[in-house]
């Protein structure tokens, strides 16, 4: 019987996705789901793995791992994203945790993430608890198209201590291009949202505060000031696409009156 299943999400990751699977050969089974990477994230997948899926149809994160938790087999899932690791003690309160779980069905871990060469301890980044372990028959993950969470449906929620590794952005590059993208997912998120050029500001600037002041940024030096304003961009961009969506739509409707 298969116990445990990782599943993992793809989409031109070769740059950290053999030193995940690396972390995870131990696992009875490794399922792969790819959104139609041009690299060569999935011959480095061959390699640990032969349970490999495409499916370019994207709507999503949530969905997308939804469609990679139906092809698992195992009584318990771990849900890790490419460019994540399991270090060897995380990997031993794993076992344990699924050899002694009673009423749990979920467990969360602290993750530790990595920002242009350094390891973040401040800034709203750490322990970020993310739920990753869980029985297959008792979670799943929502639909939204960004920032999905796991939804716990039955049995009670446990924590681990060591921390899940989390190699986020490599350059300053990956770390525009991800305010790019994620700003446009999340503006499609919550069309309905009301903004404004006022309102990009002022969640600009309020997401600065919060990240290098109050979450104490300023403690991880500069990458902990770079942080603060990728954030604060990340916010800006987010609100000023949604103001353009809605004038958009606005248009749109009024055209067509």
């Amino acid at each position: 019987m298969i116990k445990l299943s990782i599943i993992i999400i793809t989409k031109n990751a070769a740059a950290h996705i053999d030193t995940c699977l690396n972390s995870v050969a131990w696992a009875d089974e490794i399922i792969i789901l790819d959104s139609g990477s041009t690299d060569n994230t999935l011959s480095l997948c061959r390699a640990f793995t032969d349970k490999i899926f495409i499916n370019d149809n994207w709507l999503g994160f949530g969905r997308q791992k939804n469609r990679a938790l139906a092809k698992a087999s195992g009584e318990w899932i771990l849900s890790i994203d490419a460019d994540e690791c399991v270090t060897p003690v995380l990997q031993q309160q794993i076992k344990d945790a699924i050899a002694n779980a009673t009423t749990e069905t979920a467990f969360r871990m602290p993750r530790r993430s990595r920002y242009c060469g350094r390891w973040i301890k401040h800034s709203g980044w750490y322990p970020d608890y993310v739920i990753r372990l869980f029985r297959r028959d008792a979670a799943r993950f929502s639909d939204d198209i960004v920032h999905e969470k796991v939804e716990i449906l039955q049995g009670k929620l446990a924590t681990l201590n060591t921390p899940l590794l989390h190699y986020s952005f490599d350059s300053l590059e990956e770390v525009l291009d991800k305010v790019n993208r994620y700003s446009s997912a999340n503006a499609l998120k919550n069309p309905t949202k009301k903004s404004s050029l006022k309102k990009a500001i002022f969640h600009g600037l309020w997401a600065f505060i919060r990240t290098y002041f109050l979450r104490l940024g300023f403690l991880d030096g500069r990458e902990g000031f770079m942080l603060a304003v990728s954030n604060a961009e990340g916010t800006y961009y987010r609100y000023l696409k949604l103001m353009y969506l809605q004038e958009n739509n606005e248009q749109h409707n009024n055209n067509h009156i």
